[in-house]
């Protein structure tokens, strides 16, 4: 795979900057009323077409540890705790982040016990097509049916179904854990700010919210 346009995808404190005071607030917080007990890693049974994971959030507790709070929220829907300091360390962030996907795919693989669990992919265009995004979709459907999350590297604004705005100029990683419409509308573990920790976009937004960077996927 190419590394090349992924390896665009450094946090900067900059890019960012404007998040410290929202990050502020407790590490640790409830995801939603929907939330599932740590101890509990089976995903809730929807309707044909709807699937979402249980998920025990936690904010990411700086400006620059998005990488490493993404991975340990996907990786909790597997009933994993891991410290995020930890990961940072494996996936060599630093205070200007974390340079790719390549670097959360392979902590990813090493805490689920599988070497071939995760696999990286790349949308290198600037704005994702219809084939990129039907893959996208078709990768999520799969890996939240196989109980885990997708973390996905995005830049950019995007809109949520409600409306929300959502703004990472400088770059950021979120969790997938979830979907409906048959995976037209995927479900969103944002360690960026507790007070929007999860929300729902639609797959061609988010497909276009990773474009020139990438996501680990099953």
């Amino acid at each position: 795979m190419r590394t090349d346009l992924i390896r665009k995808t450094a946090l900067t404190a900059a890019g960012l900057a404007f998040t410290g005071g929202a990050i502020a607030a407790p590490i640790t917080a409830a995801y939603a009323a929907d939330a599932k007990p740590a101890t509990q890693t089976q995903s809730d049974r929807k309707p044909a077409g709807e699937r979402q994971l249980g998920v025990r959030y936690e904010a990411q507790p700086n400006f620059y540890y998005c990488g490493p709070a993404a991975a340990r929220n996907a990786l909790s829907v597997q009933g994993k705790d891991i410290s995020v300091d930890a990961m940072a360390k494996e996936m060599g962030t630093t205070e200007a982040g974390t340079n790719s996907i390549n670097d959360i795919t392979p902590v990813l693989n090493k805490e689920t016990g599988k070497n071939d669990a995760y696999r990286s992919v790349e949308i290198s265009t600037p704005a994702a097509d219809d084939k990129q995004t039907d893959k996208l979709r078709a990768d999520i459907v799969k890996t939240v049916d196989d109980g885990r999350a997708v973390v996905a590297n995005i830049a950019g604004t995007s809109t949520d179904t409600d409306g929300g705005i959502h703004s990472f100029e400088g770059g950021h990683y979120i969790s997938v854990v979830g979907y409906r419409d048959g995976g037209n509308v995927v479900k969103i573990a944002d360690s960026a700010n507790p007070n929007t920790a999860s929300y729902e976009v639609t797959a061609e937004h988010l497909a276009d919210w990773i474009a020139t960077r990438g996501y680990a996927t099953s």
